[in-house]
């Protein structure tokens, strides 16, 4: 065991102090989140360069146009035609009733729509935060509902729709923590066998993600977040936390059984374990900054939020669990669960993974042509993937605000999906884009592609120089007609009206815009981030283990898996055949950010098997032990703690594929289809194979990259067990 090892001495320090080492992780937590409750959480406004969306937008902004939140309420008919008379009557009543509102600023005339059966009636807030603006506006429109029964009255907008979902997703969030709490103290109590046992690694886990949340608040001052990034740092932090712990746990156990004393196995499992969880841990962290290379404002807040969490789960499986697992002692173990504990603390030799082996270690060349087939095949459907934001109208239509936005925007298109029209010119030049805009929705109207309703009016900005439009199109957001409309008017539109006004510059901004350009922005960084990350694992693993041939495996079987992920989550989610068994409407396609932040998740996590069930196999080869049979030891002997580290991943991400929202339901399919994957297919079926056929090759490096020789050659080789326990490193 090398003592100078630093996993080593933290290990020691932490074990012969036990109360200084809990009493500190205690003060470092609660000072996190503290320090993120003082200084708030900065949202991002998605600042970031992603094509012709981003100069519309820049456009927009130097106009400094007053932009003050609309609500809207409408006014239909339950069932069959509307009462004009009746709506009238009701229209009335609210503009009076919102007028009389402290937090209203003007109160727009009833328009009916094109269709007339519909009313609208706008209502512009005065500038302020919060829900409370809104619940006023909400109420008032509950009354008059309750005053004319015979018609449908109901508010629609921003705020409102905001309420609603952060209250969905609040309670999608707390449900992810509800049920990734059980699920994960069931499987390690299964692990384990013993509830002490159970918990400790949960313990760990739960207070990593608390300090991650409160320093991901404050660093979010400088590297502005995103809402779903508290989800990402419990997605990450349950998965990485009890998994580190989970390895130094049952190895400082299988130590304890031999015998040692419990300062010793402690030091023991640092030594091996915790130099795994490091290395584990730096792939991890490497392939989650692989994120800033984006340059988007998402993706860095998920790299921030990831980094962190899994550096505190780091530290603190190096620091507070010896103290805890020292101070615990063989109390650890208790209270044991009768027939599970029988079953984890069975010394006998294990059946299952064994027979999983046999193809393996017996036909390796077979077994590796069938395993990979199979992984391609799986992966085959991403070669059709599609790229899409999800839009409003893939949010969940569980809330009655939702059911009523789609009323609206039947009624009134341009209150739905639209393209935002942004020109800068002169001043001088302002009649010129007026009526330039004017023959452009001229040119619309017989247009399929494209809607109005009279509620269409340019903005003009206070000094002239700027003028905003919005144009509708009938179709969902994320629908190839919506994407045809805006080619239209890029390529044919606005060059033939607005393009021919002197000195104007213009763009083409709004959802679908935001949605075609964001997905080409990812295409075009994708290589750049999975040739960073490939690269920088790859300089990890070489050093970790000595061993070119080693990292490259590597490589490739996190390729295989990522692979078959992005296939799996295609095949679910681009079609309609899981939609009942998962709860969501396809859009046909995967989410934007997706493959980008799945590839280096996946990258990252994968390692933390494969280092392990490497390390072991390579202890194993240390002690002069054939390759067919280091292998077959290495992974029976970390069959358990893969298993359950992997199980443990699986539950926490299928719980995610229970939330409401696509775009975390793909998330959680994804994770835990390649987690799955890794931990079988890849680990006990394509990586012995590929070892058993290198054989002594699997340790090549050059001359540079090998470990030097020991500086006294008088010095008596180490016993078997000492040398078994050396670090990879």
């Amino acid at each position: 065991m090398a003592r100078g090892q630093i996993t080593v001495r933290a290990a020691r320090w932490s074990a012969t102090h036990p109360w200084r080492a809990i009493a500190m992780w205690v003060v470092v937590v609660v000072a996190c989140f503290a320090l993120g409750s003082i200084t708030g959480t900065k949202e991002s406004k998605n600042e970031g360069d992603i094509g012709e969306v981003t100069r519309a937008d820049n456009i927009v902004k130097s106009g400094n146009f007053d932009d003050p939140d609309v609500e809207s309420v409408l006014i239909t008919a339950p069932s069959g035609q509307l009462d004009q008379t009746a709506a009238t009557k009701a229209a009335g009543v609210v503009i009076q009733r919102m007028r009389a509102l402290g937090g209203v600023a003007e109160v727009a005339q009833p328009m009916p729509s094109p269709k007339k059966d519909a009313v609208i009636v706008r209502v512009t807030l005065k500038d302020g935060d919060g829900d409370d603006r809104v619940q006023p506006l909400l109420d008032t429109t509950a009354q008059v509902q309750q005053q004319y029964p015979d018609l449908r009255i109901e508010e629609v907008g921003g705020l409102s729709i905001d309420k609603a979902l952060n209250e969905t997703l609040g309670k999608d969030f707390k449900r992810a923590e509800m049920f990734s709490l059980p699920v994960t103290l069931a499987i390690l109590l299964i692990a384990f066998g013993a509830l002490i046992a159970a918990s400790v690694p949960l313990l760990l886990a739960l207070s990593a993600v608390a300090a991650a949340i409160g320093l991901a608040a404050a660093a979010s001052q400088l590297v502005p977040a995103v809402d779903a990034v508290n989800s990402v740092i419990l997605l990450i932090g349950m998965a990485v936390g009890v998994d580190y712990s989970l390895f130094y746990l049952r190895r400082e156990r299988e130590e304890r059984a031999k015998g040692r004393g419990h300062v010793d196995a402690v030091e023991i499992a640092a030594a091996t374990s915790g130099h795994a969880v490091v290395v584990s841990g730096t792939a991890v962290i490497i392939s989650m900054a692989g994120l800033f290379l984006a340059r988007d404002a998402v993706f860095s807040s998920f790299a921030v939020g990831s980094i962190l969490v899994v550096a505190v789960a780091v530290v603190g499986s190096l620091t507070v669990l010896p103290a805890v697992l020292a101070k615990l002692g063989r109390w650890v173990d208790r209270p044991r669960i009768p027939f599970v504990w029988r079953l984890t603390a069975s010394k006998g030799q294990p059946r299952f993974w064994p027979t999983v082996l046999k193809p393996a270690l017996k036909h390796p060349i077979a077994t590796l042509l069938v395993a990979v087939t199979a992984l391609l095949a799986v992966a085959s459907p991403a070669l059709g993937m599609q790229l899409k934001f999800p839009g409003t109208e893939d949010l969940p239509r569980t809330t009655s605000v939702m059911k009523a936005y789609d009323r609206l925007t039947s009624a009134f298109p341009s209150t739905g999906t639209s393209h935002e029209i942004a020109v800068r010119a002169p001043a001088n030049q302002q009649p010129a884009v007026k009526a330039a805009l004017a023959e452009l929705m001229q040119r619309t109207k017989d247009d399929k592609l494209f809607a109005s309703d009279g509620l269409e009016e340019p903005r003009f900005s206070k000094d002239g120089t700027v003028t905003t439009l919005e144009v509708a199109t009938p179709y969902e957001g994320g629908s190839q007609q919506a994407r045809d409309s805006l080619t239209k008017l890029r390529k044919d539109l606005m060059p033939e009206t607005v393009g021919k006004v002197p000195g104007v510059e213009y763009a083409v901004g709004g959802f679908v815009a935001a949605d075609v350009d964001y997905a080409a922005h990812t295409r075009d960084k994708l290589p750049l981030v999975i040739g960073f990350v490939l690269l920088l694992t790859m300089i990890v693993m070489m050093v970790t283990f000595r061993s070119v041939v080693v990292a490259v495996t590597a490589i490739g079987l996190n390729l295989l898996s990522a692979g078959a992920a992005y296939g799996v989550v295609t095949a679910v989610f681009q079609n309609t055949w899981a939609e009942g068994l998962l709860h969501f409407r396809s859009n046909g396609a995967v989410v934007s950010w997706l493959p980008l932040f799945l590839f280096v998740v996946l990258f990252g996590l994968s390692m933390d098997y494969h280092v392990f069930v490497v390390s072991r196999i390579r202890e194993a080869v240390l002690r002069g032990v054939p390759t067919r049979q280091a292998v077959a030891e290495g992974i029976t002997g970390s069959a358990g703690v893969v298993t359950s580290a992997a199980a443990v991943m699986i539950g926490v991400f299928a719980v995610f594929a229970t939330l409401s929202t696509l775009d975390m339901k793909q998330l959680g399919v994804g994770l835990a289809v390649a987690i799955l994957i890794d931990a079988t297919i890849i680990r006990a079926v394509v990586l012995p194979s590929v070892m058993i056929l290198l054989g002594d090759a699997n340790w090549w490096a050059p001359k540079w990259l090998r470990p030097k020789p020991a500086k006294h050659a008088a010095t008596p080789p180490a016993p078997e067990e000492e040398r078994e326990l050396t670090p990879v490193g």
